[in-house]
């Protein structure tokens, strides 16, 4: 049909666009303010990955390279750029060392990781929470 009609603006001849309306929103984790609003992830553990890793590391004392590969089903360079990441926010530690002549490589969730994993569990639950209450 038509354009969408636009509201005038006070005889100056140019159309000012419709008011926008204001996105739903729910309400605030209780207990738990954030500076990034009540929807607010953390995005670096959001990520499919690095959530996996984060998630892993939290019920294992540590995990070997190899062992995050086979159980995040990725590939070195992936996982490689996701633990950087992670390592780079302080979420895990990453160890280097020598099994005889065998390079092994163990990473570790810190303190830090830890408490980012569970006010991010937390904000999960939150939010599921408030979804099956509609």
């Amino acid at each position: 049909m038509g354009r969408p009609q636009q509201k005038r603006g006070n005889g100056g001849g140019r159309a000012e666009p419709a008011e926008k309306k204001a996105p739903p929103q729910l309400a605030p984790v209780r207990g738990k303010a954030t500076d990034q609003g009540p929807l607010a992830l953390d995005r670096l553990i959001h990520e499919r990955l690095r959530l996996g890793i984060v998630s892993a590391l939290a019920v294992n004392e540590s995990l070997t390279f190899n062992d995050l590969k086979k159980l995040n089903r990725t590939t070195d360079g992936n996982l490689s750029v996701h633990a950087r990441k992670l390592e780079e926010a302080s979420y895990i530690t990453c160890t280097k060392s020598f099994e005889g002549r065998v390079p092994r490589t163990r990473f570790s969730i810190t303190p830090a990781g830890r408490r980012a994993l569970e006010r991010y569990l937390d904000h999960m639950e939150a939010l599921i929470r408030l979804t099956r209450d509609r």
